[in-house]
């Protein structure tokens, strides 16, 4: 039997809702670590360099952009890169932030050990915080899929990136206000497309900071 139009259409908007309420359930995982790498970052007198394999590799490059489309100079080096030379440009006032998944990823395994080795500080961000992965990294962000239906057959990673990415998405916007990083500096840096041509820029970024008690 063929599939209806209403199946199709049914299909899609499950896989879209189960994507969806893994976004959700990424808010309430957000907790101290969270601010220990904001803190980390902001500390850190070198660049953000980003890495990954597959598709926590997409993830990992998207989010060097957006820092530092936002205040936050960043570059993307793939994994398999760096274990041929490319981690000579990495030095220890950078700070490397490395995605995967399953964390048993031999080249991010042995990529990390070595940057560590070389006094660089690695977070690695990981649903499995007893990986070899995060056993060799400086520092580990545990995140987690739910429902793990959101990644279809638990194999494609289809929510698993959305969640990498939306935790990104989170530090890329928090550090923008922090920063104090202005839409006329968005502007600035934008000279092709859009972006550089919008004149009417909306509020600035800001972080609510409570004030302290007297």
């Amino acid at each position: 039997m063929s599939a209806t139009a209403a199946d199709l259409v049914q299909h899609a908007r499950d896989a879209i809702l189960r994507e969806s309420q893994a976004l959700a359930n990424l808010a309430e995982q957000i907790d101290v670590d969270f601010a220990e790498v904001v803190d980390a970052v902001q500390r850190c007198t070198g660049k953000i360099v980003t890495t990954g394999a597959g598709t926590s590799g997409i993830m990992a490059e998207r989010l060097a952009h957006l820092l530092s489309v936002s205040g936050t100079p960043s570059f993307y080096l793939p994994s398999q890169d760096a274990l041929h030379g490319g981690m000579g440009a990495v030095t220890p006032d950078d700070l490397v932030i490395a995605f995967s998944k399953g964390g048993q990823s031999t080249e991010l395994t042995q990529l990390a050990e070595r940057l560590v080795e070389r006094g660089t500080d690695v977070i690695a961000v990981t649903e499995r915080p007893d990986s070899p992965f995060a056993a060799a990294a400086s520092r580990v962000v545990h995140i987690t899929t739910d429902p793990l239906e959101a990644d279809a057959g638990g194999l494609i990673a289809l929510g698993s990136t959305l969640v990498a990415g939306a935790w990104g998405d989170a530090l890329t916007v928090t550090l923008m206000g922090l920063r104090g990083f202005s839409w006329e500096e968005v502007v600035q840096i934008h000279p092709a497309g859009i972006v550089g041509q919008q004149q009417d820029l909306p509020d600035a970024v800001s972080v609510p900071v409570q004030e302290a008690q007297a």
